[in-house]
């Protein structure tokens, strides 16, 4: 429901940031049912806009890891991906865990158990190295087998919460993992992050069609909110043996995989990662795949792809730099 209008609010009120604002069936008799669901609700408010620009100046790149699929390693990525930035010491890394239901982040990076601590600044990151700090969900809270029952309103709450109240810092990437879909997590991340700077979004898929049809709505989605792709990562792209070497597809691409997809719908392929075992190994030890296995097919992929996503974020700051 819209905050400037006068009136009780719907006990189940979805939020103005929701897909269903407007359309949900306790939206029904709500004076602002016809302004949430043109859109106008969800304009983001001046004054909270001037806020977030001012916290998040001194980022640098913003980079949104999405998938319509839930399961094909979008987090896993994400992990990779801030230990892989963070491999230069000279550059600052945050991960901002917005996986609310969900929030396997601080299991991957070593973090279990961690607690966020408040200064005058705001809230501090849980730090992984001097050059990685983390937040999360699961930070706050009091067993990593709690359920969070949240409706969206109290999610995206949370989320400008993480961006507005933790102190960053000076950060040359803030990677964003989310959860799977295109609801309201996501809506939120690009409205308020639309105050300030996205680099784009690295779309997360696995080879076979029952995950690529939910990739494709979120190519839509990301469309629709004029959110740029960086590319897209085919996860669990063939096995190869350690032993004989020889390749099988575990998940086989019934209707060419990724790289068809990408192709039909003109979006980058930055890459495929063949499975490994030891990626889930890594991640449930909290440690990087890239140092625990070096020489792995995977990790040469993961390389690959990470050096690409430095280039196109590159390349885009250099081109606004000369539009300013």
């Amino acid at each position: 429901m819209a905050e400037a209008a006068d009136g009780p609010r719907p006990e189940d009120c979805p939020g103005t940031g929701s897909a269903q604002a407007g359309r949900a069936a306790a939206c029904q008799g709500c004076p602002n049912q016809r302004l949430c669901a043109a859109g106008a609700a969800a304009a983001p408010d001046p004054a909270e806009a001037a806020e977030l620009r001012e916290r998040l100046r001194s980022v640098k790149h913003t980079v949104l890891v999405l998938s319509g699929k839930g399961g094909v390693g979008k987090s896993t990525f994400s992990a990779i991906l801030a230990h892989g930035l963070a491999a230069d010491e000279a550059k600052q890394v945050a991960l901002l865990d917005i996986d609310i239901c969900g929030p396997s982040i601080p299991k991957m990076m070593g973090l279990e158990g961690e607690q966020v601590h408040q200064s005058g600044s705001g809230w501090s990151p849980v730090y992984v190295e001097e050059n990685l700090g983390v937040m999360s969900v699961g930070f706050l809270l009091s067993s990593p087998d709690d359920a969070v029952i949240w409706r969206g309103p109290k999610k995206n709450g949370l989320i400008k919460q993480f961006l507005r109240d933790v102190d960053w810092g000076e950060i040359d990437y803030l990677i964003v993992d989310t959860p799977p879909g295109t609801s309201d997590e996501h809506l939120s991340i690009v409205q308020y992050l639309s105050a300030t700077h996205i680099d784009g979004a690295v779309i997360i898929t696995t080879p076979q069609e029952v995950s690529l049809q939910d990739v494709r709505k979120e190519i839509n989605f990301c469309h629709k909110v004029k959110l740029p792709i960086i590319g897209v990562v085919e996860n669990m792209s063939g096995f190869i043996c350690p032993k004989c070497k020889n390749e099988s597809q575990i998940f086989p691409p019934t209707t060419g995989g990724a790289e068809k997809m990408c192709q039909n719908l003109n979006v980058s392929l930055l890459g495929k990662v063949p499975l490994d075992p030891q990626i889930g190994k890594s991640c449930d030890k909290g440690q990087s795949f890239l140092s625990e296995a070096p020489e792995s097919p995977a990790t040469l992929s993961y390389r690959n792809i990470i050096q690409r996503i430095q280039e196109y974020c590159d390349q885009r700051h250099f081109q606004e730099e000369k539009i300013i």
